[in-house]
């Protein structure tokens, strides 16, 4: 007993070492702190200089793990029943804090783990917490995960952008709840912010008898509260292999996070030992520090010298300002981790030259980059912009679209602004645009199965634009040519440039005429009024751009102009719909899926945007939820709007730019021109 009770004051006064096991395949630890802990670090995780166990650092699209390097086991085989394995008892506590630069902002969470393996190299960063990868889990994964979560994603069906969750195998948490804690009475509920820069302690207790898992949160320094904040029923014989690893996983996305665990304990068959708060780290100090004396005396004479160096020099740095020159205004200030320096670019596309060219179009010029240091492969477009035309508003909305998350929204990393030209920046797809393959007779062509994959995904990023976000996004340019297709020929919708947004329950203020020729819905043209009914109306002739493989204004055998939807729509109304399918398909493809779709477009590119179904309603006709309903006899073609405009019954007057190109406004010719005038 004396050597037992030496042996236990050794353990805790070593802060950092593992715990003696009773029996091989047991295991108790506790780290108050992590400077000689032994632990298995990838990614971003690193071991600060006083302890401090950091996930990630201001790295953007970066993972980090930290797992305890030695096996545990899970499964209680010899007291097994029935010959199947028991989930042991385990409990965790470990003290975390979220930094941000940023008062009330902070990037994705992290969360405890258990898994079978500690490489992780196949998962994501983002929204996927460097656990996942796209196809979001399967049980064969076995993993166990508690998360932390600062960041609302609608398509993991997140309840806030502050909650704790449980989840088993996939990133939709079993059960979640708004991030605080109960008090004494369990009726009183306290809120806590996870990224409130102040340490929080978490305990997570499995009963492997009761097969009950709970999760507690407190702030730091106070008792564990008699209440869980969750409280699972769940038996995790199922989840867990017979030995697995633990440990703690985060990943980074656009805004600049570090996230810190600052001790960590565990055991099974038991209470993870206390945590001593006066061993644990202290947290950096985050702002701006104290200038010393020192610093306060040397300043102004290193700033002389330094004014003294640049006018001795000045000849050669003119020449690399107007190089590098950039428009910077104090407002931009607030969009800094959105703001890409203007040589970074130049280097990255090595000097915007012509074999780095992706494509040309109404808007400007698309080149690939690498960016250096952390050979990044972006995708950089170049805008011609009038800076007295509201240029604050759209950097700020430029930002805003940053924001998104979906899996099939092309990323939007930032900006850069120089005299007279924007810069976007956006993540590069291998793949290049779908329209080189749906017209290029002579390159690859896409199959059916592909082809509606392409349709559907496009379809569930136009739903989180309209309904799903925080506020309502109008993308106004929705055709081919802006679907982008990544390695593994995944969609993504991209080229935000255009895009506006608003928030929901409102009307959209836009009164300009943006788009491209073919894609406008009628009343756009006419009031310049953008909505969702107006982007499910372009939706609609990319629908029928996919299955016809023709683009929507094409010159006909007499050097005529045939509008595609009009095409479609004859061919409806005598039967042959089936004739409007790309032939390079070579009659490969489901008739059922083909019809719904092109009727689905005809439905979409009704002149009546009352008759336009909403894009929830478009997924549940593609889902085959919901058959989609026949074609009202009230359907004009557009032919027929360009006779009845003739014959004086639209007042509205239009103009646009020749044709080929992209931006038109309200002006002086009608609009029936404008909806006949093609690419």
């Amino acid at each position: 007993m004396p050597a037992l009770l030496l042996l236990l004051l050794l353990s805790l006064s070593m802060g950092g070492e593992l715990v003696p096991c009773s029996s091989a395949g047991e295991g108790q630890f506790a780290f108050q702190g992590f400077a000689a802990a032994n632990l298995t670090l990838d990614g971003l995780a690193a071991v600060m200089p006083n302890g401090l166990l950091a996930l990630t650092n201001f790295t953007l699209q970066t993972k980090g793990h930290a797992f305890n390097p030695t096996p545990l086991r899970f499964l209680d085989v010899n007291g097994a029943t029935n010959s199947t394995a028991v989930a042991r008892s385990f409990s965790t506590s470990f003290v975390f804090a979220i930094v941000s630069n940023y008062d009330g902002l902070s990037d994705q969470g992290l969360a405890f783990v258990v898994a079978p393996t500690t490489n992780f190299s196949t998962a994501i960063a983002g929204q996927y917490l460097g656990l996942l990868d796209a196809t979001n889990g399967a049980a064969s994964d076995h993993i166990l995960a508690v998360e932390l979560d600062t960041i609302m994603n609608p398509e993991f069906r997140d309840i806030n952008s502050n909650h704790v969750g449980i989840n088993v195998n996939s990133l939709i948490s079993r059960k979640a709840k708004p991030a605080g804690y109960y008090g004494d009475d369990g009726a009183t509920f306290r809120d806590l912010m996870l990224n409130s820069r102040e340490p929080m302690q978490v305990w997570v207790d499995y009963d492997g008898q009761a097969r009950q898992l709970n999760v507690t949160l407190a702030p730091a320094h106070e008792p564990k509260p008699r209440y869980p904040l969750l409280s699972e029923a769940i038996d995790l014989s199922s989840v867990l292999t017979e030995t697995m690893y633990v440990g703690f996983s985060s990943s980074s996305g656009v805004v600049s996070t570090h996230h810190y665990v600052l001790g960590w304990s565990f055991s099974l068959d038991g209470p993870a030992p206390p945590l001593d708060f006066s061993k644990l780290p202290a947290l950096p100090r985050v702002g701006s520090k104290h200038r010393s004396m020192v610093l306060a005396l040397v300043l102004p004479l290193a700033t002389v010298l330094i004014i003294a160096a640049v006018l001795a020099a000045a000849s050669f740095f003119v020449w690399r300002r107007r190089r590098f020159a950039e428009v910077r205004e104090d407002w931009e200030d607030e969009f800094g981790p959105h703001r890409f320096a203007y040589k970074d670019l130049f280097r990255a596309t090595d000097a915007f030259k012509n074999g780095n060219l992706l494509g040309a179009g109404g808007f400007g010029k698309v080149y690939k980059g690498v960016l250096p240091g952390s050979n990044l492969e972006i995708a950089v477009k170049r805008v011609s912009h009038d800076s007295r035309q509201g240029i604050r508003e759209f950097i700020a909305e430029v930002v805003t679209i940053g924001r998104l998350r979906h899996r099939n929204l092309a990323q939007l990393q930032g900006y850069c602004r120089r005299n007279g030209e924007l810069l976007l920046v956006y993540d590069y797809m291998e793949n290049g645009s779908l329209d080189k393959y749906l017209y290029n007779n002579n390159g690859p062509t896409l199959d059916w199965p592909q082809r509606y994959w392409i349709i559907k995904g496009v379809a569930s990023s136009l739903l989180y634009l309209h309904e799903d976000w925080e506020q309502v996004v109008i993308h106004r340019d929705i055709k081919a040519s802006n679907v982008l297709l990544d390695k593994q020929m995944n969609e993504r919708l991209g080229d935000f440039g255009l895009a506006r947004l608003y928030d929901h329950g409102t009307d959209a203020q836009t009164t300009h005429v943006v788009g491209t020729m073919g894609y406008l819905a009628p009343e756009l043209v006419r009031t310049g009024k953008a909505t969702p009914s107006t982007d499910v109306f372009a939706f609609g002739v990319f629908l029928l751009e996919v299955v016809c493989g023709r683009r929507p204004i094409e010159s006909g055998q007499h050097n005529n102009r045939v509008v595609l939807v009009d095409w479609v729509l004859e061919h409806h109304r005598n039967g042959s719909i089936i004739d409007t399918v790309d032939p390079r398909l070579m009659g490969k493809f489901n008739t059922d899926e083909v019809t719904l779709v092109l009727k689905l477009g005809l439905l979409c590119t009704h002149p009546s945007p009352n008759v336009r179904p909403p894009v929830q309603k478009v997924m549940q006709y593609l889902d085959g939820v919901q058959l989609v309903p026949d074609l009202p006899s009230t359907y004009m073609s557009y032919s027929m709007l360009v006779l009845m405009e003739n014959e004086g019954f639209d007042s509205y007057i239009m103009s646009c730019p020749p044709p080929g190109m992209t931006i038109c406004s309200v002006s002086d010719v009608s609009s029936a021109t404008v909806l006949l005038d093609g690419r």
